[in-house]
C-alpha cells in the first residue's frame, strides 16, 4: 500500500514514499551515540500518512519525536534530534544535504543583499575557495538541538517573514572570521581566519547574538551593550530617547542613566512652573525602548539607573511592582539602583539616608561616582542646609523596601558605584564610571547628550565575547584565544556603523572590549570543585588571573603594532595600576593563592607601549550563546542537569555536559545552602575582571522558618557583596515550588535568566 502514496518534496514534486528512506536518515542521524534507538524515534513519530504529504512535515514530526526523547538517562537524543533538524536545515538552505561551493553561495546572497557586499570586494575567488577548505561541515554535527534551533531562529540569515533560511552554521563562522580580518594584511590574514574560524566553530570562544546575527550582513552594528547617560534637560532627555531607538532596532541592550533628572516638584524657568519628575519621563524612555523589536532576534530591554538617595526614590523602587495603577508604574524596565559606602554605613550604624533632588545639590551628584571623600562631604553639609528640600528616611527602611522589591519583583538590581570607580580601568575624576548597561556587567565612561548629533557627548559601546572554560585542557591555552578574541573583536570597532555620533567617538577613544566565560558550572564540575564550600577558590583565582593576563598581553602586542587607543590617558594602565593592585584586601582572608604570572613585566610593558583596549573583561549572563556551545549558562550553577527553555519552536531541553560521568560532581542551583560560596567567588573573579560581572542571588523560601526568606538574610547578602568587592548585582532568583527534579525540569526563560518568583518576607 505504501508504494501507492506519494510525498511532496520541497521544490513541489511528486515522488513516491519510501520508507526506507526515512529509515536511513534516522540511522544516519544515530551513528555513534549511545543509548539511542532509531525504532523508538519511528515508533514515536505518529505519522498519519497520506498521499500528497509534504516531506518538510515528515521530517518535523520525526525531529520532534527525537526531542522529547531528551532526558537525563539518554542526553544523546539531543544528537540524535540535533542532526536530524541540521539535515532538515540544510535541505532548507540549499535543497539538499551538502552545502554549495563558497564563492556560489556568497555571490547568491551578495546579489540578495543578505550578505555585505565588502566580502566580494576584499577577497578574491580565489581566496573565498581557500577559506572553503578551512570549513568542516562536520562540525555541524557537534550541536545539541536546543542550539540548532537557536540558531534557526536568531542567528543564521534569513527572512524573518517567510522563514526562509539562506545559510548553515559553518557558513556563518567562516564568514564571521572573514569579516573580522578583513582589513588584516593578505600575507597573515587568512592564517587568522583559520585560527578564529576554528577556535568559534570547536566552541572554544562564544559570539554574542549582535556578532552572529550581524556580522557578514549590511546591518552593521554589532555592539551588545549601549550605554546613555541623559541629562537634566529636555533637549538632553530627547536626545536620549532619539540614541535609544537607533541601537535598540539594531540588536543592543540599553543601559539608561537616568540620575540626573530633577524630582517632582523641582522648580523650572526660575520658579515659572515645577518639574513633573522622573515618572514621565521613564515612561517616555519605556516607549522608545519598546518600539522595536531588534529585527526579530530579541525583544528591545533596557535597564535605568539612579542613585539610592533621590528624593523620589521610594516611588522609584516600586516601579516595576504589580501593585498600583499604570500611571504610577513603569513595569517595562529594569531598574539599576547605586549605592556608596556612606549608604551602606548608615544602614550598619542604624542611622537616616537624606533624599536630595540632584538639581538642589550642587556638586553632589558627580562626586557620587568621581570621589568619595568629596561626597561624603558634600552630603553632610547639604544635609545641615536647611534651606535645601529634602527628606530623611531611616537607612533600614530604605534598604529593606530595596531587597523587597527586588526580591518580588527580581530585577530591581544593584550597582556600588564606588567599587566601579576605585577598581576600575579609568582614572574616576576624568572618567568616571556613572551607570552599567542592560545586564550589568559593562562599566564605562558616560556623558550626557545635549543633542542627538552632540559630539560632546559619550555614548559607551562595549563588544563582548566570553571564553568557553569548558573547551580547554589548560589555561595555556587563553594565550592563543585571547590573542584572537582581542583582534578580532577590536576589528570589528572599525568594521561597524555608528548611527550616533557620540558613541563612534567615545568608541574610537577607547575602544572597550568586554571577554568573559561561558560554563563555569562545567569546568567546577569536571575540576571536582563546589560553590558553596570554598574548594573552587583557587582554581578560580588562577584561572581569572589567567584570563585577564592574556587579555592584557594581547592588547598590549596589538598596542605595539597600531597604537594605543587615543585615551588611553585616561585610564589607570597609563600609571601603571593592574587590577590586582586595587582589589578588596577582605579577599585575601579565604583566599591566599599568590600571583602566578609575570604581572611586573606586563606593567612595564603596558606603561611603555600602552593598550589597544581601555577595557578588555566582563562577564555577562550569556544565555542563548551557552546554548549554542551546549554550556552551562556562564558563571551560573544549573538549576537542574536538565534546562528547559521556552523559544518559539516550543520547549527545548539541553543537558548538561558530560551528565553521565559528571553527574554528581554538578552543584545544582538549590542544592547551594546560601549566597556565600557563590559571593566569595564573584568577588574572586572581579578581583581581575576590569568592568563587571552579572552576579545573581538566589533564595529558596523553603529553607526558612515559615517559607519566608528573612530580610536580615537579603540585607547580609547586600553587604557581604560590598565587602567582597562585588560591583554589581544582577538577578535576585527566588525557587517558586515548582518542579526542578530532571524528569520535570524548571521551565526557564529565554534571555531572562529565570528572574522573578513571589519571595515571602
Amino acid at each position: 500500500m505504501n508504494q501507492q502514496l506519494s510525498v511532496s518534496k520541497r521544490d513541489g514534486r511528486k515522488e513516491s514514499l519510501d520508507l526506507d528512506k526515512i529509515h536511513r536518515v534516522i540511522a544516519w542521524a544515530a551513528e555513534g551515540l549511545n543509548n539511542v534507538s532509531v525504532s523508538q524515534v519511528e515508533l514515536k513519530s505518529h505519522i498519519q500518512f497520506y498521499d500528497g504529504i509534504r516531506t518538510d512535515d515528515i521530517h518535523e514530526t520525526i525531529i520532534k519525536a527525537a526531542a522529547d526523547q531528551i532526558s537525563k538517562d539518554t542526553p544523546d537524543y539531543q544528537y540524535l534530534a540535533a542532526r536530524l533538524a541540521v539535515f532538515h536545515l540544510r535541505k532548507k538552505a540549499y535543497g539538499r544535504f551538502e552545502p554549495p561551493r563558497l564563492y556560489d553561495h556568497i555571490t547568491k546572497l551578495v546579489e540578495d543583499k543578505r550578505y555585505d557586499a565588502h566580502l566580494l570586494v576584499d577577497y578574491t575567488e580565489q581566496e573565498i575557495d581557500q577559506l572553503d577548505s578551512y570549513i568542516d561541515h562536520g562540525r555541524d554535527l557537534n550541536f545539541s538541538y536546543a542550539a540548532v534551533k537557536q540558531l534557526e531562529g536568531k542567528y543564521l540569515v534569513q527572512n524573518r517573514v517567510t522563514g526562509e533560511i539562506y545559510e548553515s552554521a559553518q557558513f556563518l563562522y567562516i564568514l564571521v572570521a572573514a569579516s573580522l580580518f578583513s582589513d588584516y594584511p593578505k600575507e597573515t590574514r587568512l592564517d587568522y581566519i583559520k585560527r578564529f574560524y576554528d577556535a568559534v566553530s570547536l566552541f572554544k570562544i562564544s559570539l554574542p547574538t549582535p556578532i552572529m546575527a550581524g556580522v557578514r550582513t549590511p546591518t552593521r552594528q554589532f555592539s551588545s551593550c549601549v550605554l546613555i547617560e541623559c541629562g537634566d534637560s529636555l533637549d538632553s532627555i530627547n536626545a536620549t530617547s532619539s540614541a535609544i531607538v537607533k541601537y535598540v532596532s539594531q540588536r543592543a541592550g540599553i543601559g539608561i542613566n537616568a540620575g540626573r533628572i530633577r524630582a517632582l516638584g523641582s522648580p523650572i524657568r526660575n520658579g515659572e512652573a515645577y518639574h513633573t519628575g522622573c515618572i514621565p519621563f521613564y515612561k517616555h524612555f519605556q516607549t522608545a525602548v519598546k518600539s522595536c523589536s531588534q529585527g526579530g532576534v530579541r525583544g528591545g530591554a533596557a535597564t535605568l539607573f539612579y542613585p539610592l538617595w533621590h528624593l523620589e526614590v521610594e516611588n522609584l523602587l516600586v516601579l516595576k511592582n504589580n501593585r498600583g495603577v499604570d500611571d504610577n508604574r513603569v513595569r517595562h524596565l529594569d531598574y539599576g539602583v547605586q549605592f556608596n559606602k556612606l549608604m551602606y554605613s548608615r544602614l550598619i550604624k542604624d542611622e537616616y539616608i537624606t533624599l536630595f533632588s540632584p538639581s538642589d545639590v550642587p556638586g553632589l551628584y558627580d562626586a557620587f561616582f568621581e570621589d568619595q571623600t568629596k561626597f561624603d562631604e558634600l552630603y553632610v553639609k547639604y544635609e545641615q542646609d536647611q534651606s535645601i528640600r529634602k527628606k530623611r528616611i531611616k537607612a533600614i527602611e530604605l534598604f529593606s523596601m530595596f531587597a523587597q522589591e527586588r526580591a518580588s519583583t527580581g530585577r530591581i538590581y544593584l550597582q556600588n558605584v564606588d567599587h566601579c570607580n576605585t577598581h576600575s580601568p579609568f582614572i574616576s575624576t576624568i572618567a568616571p564610571i556613572r551607570q552599567s548597561n542592560l545586564c550589568l556587567e559593562i562599566a564605562l565612561p558616560t556623558k550626557p547628550l545635549n543633542n542627538v548629533n552632540d559630539e560632546e557627548g559619550e555614548i559607551a559601546l562595549c563588544t563582548l565575547s566570553a571564553f568557553n572554560l569548558g573547551a580547554i585542557e589548560s589555561l595555556d591555552e587563553l594565550e592563543e584565544l585571547a590573542e584572537l578574541a582581542v583582534r578580532a573583536l577590536d576589528n570589528l570597532l572599525d568594521f561597524q556603523d555608528y548611527p550616533v555620533p557620540a558613541a563612534k567617538n567615545a568608541t574610537m577613544g577607547r575602544r572597550t572590549l568586554g571577554i568573559g566565560v561561558i560554563n563555569y558550572a562545567y569546568y567546577l564540575a569536571k575540576n571536582g570543585k563546589r560553590y558553596s564550600d570554598g574548594s573552587a577558590n583557587a582554581l578560580t583565582h588562577k584561572t581569572f588571573e589567567a584570563i585577564q593576563y592574556y587579555l592584557m598581553k594581547a592588547s598590549n602586542e596589538l598596542a605595539k603594532e597600531r597604537g594605543a587607543c587615543p585615551k588611553f590617558n585616561e585610564t589607570t594602565y597609563s600609571q601603571g595600576i593592574m587590577p590586582t593592585d586595587t582589589y578588596k584586601r577582605d579577599l585575601d582572608q579565604f583566599c591566599d593563592e599568590p600571583l602566578h604570572l609575570d604581572w611586573d613585566t606586563l606593567r612595564a610593558n603596558i606603561k611603555e607601549y600602552g593598550m589597544r583596549n581601555s577595557t578588555l573583561s566582563a562577564l555577562m549572563p550569556s544565555e542563548t550563546s551557552s546554548q549554542i556551545s551546549n554550556a552551562t549558562n556562564g558563571i551560573e550553577p544549573p538549576r537542574g542537569h536538565i534546562s528547559v527553555k521556552a523559544s518559539k519552536d516550543g520547549i527545548l531541553k539541553q543537558v548538561v555536559p558530560e551528565y553521565e560521568r559528571l553527574k554528581d560532581n554538578y552543584e545544582l542551583l538549590w542544592d547551594i545552602p546560601s549566597n556565600d560560596g557563590y559571593l566569595q567567588l564573584v568577588g574572586i573573579m572581579q578581583k581581575f575582571v576590569d568592568q563587571t560581572i552579572s552576579a545573581n542571588t538566589n533564595y529558596d523560601p523553603n529553607k526558612y522558618e515559615g517559607g519566608r526568606v528573612p530580610m536580615k538574610v537579603l540585607l547580609k547578602d547586600l553587604l557581604s557583596a560590598y565587602k567582597l568587592g562585588v560591583k554589581t548585582l544582577y538577578y535576585h532568583n527566588t525557587r517558586d515550588g515548582a518542579s526542578d527534579s530532571q524528569d520535570e525540569p524548571t521551565p526557564e526563560v529565554e534571555d531572562d535568566g529565570c528572574a522573578g518568583g513571589a519571595c515571602k518576607i
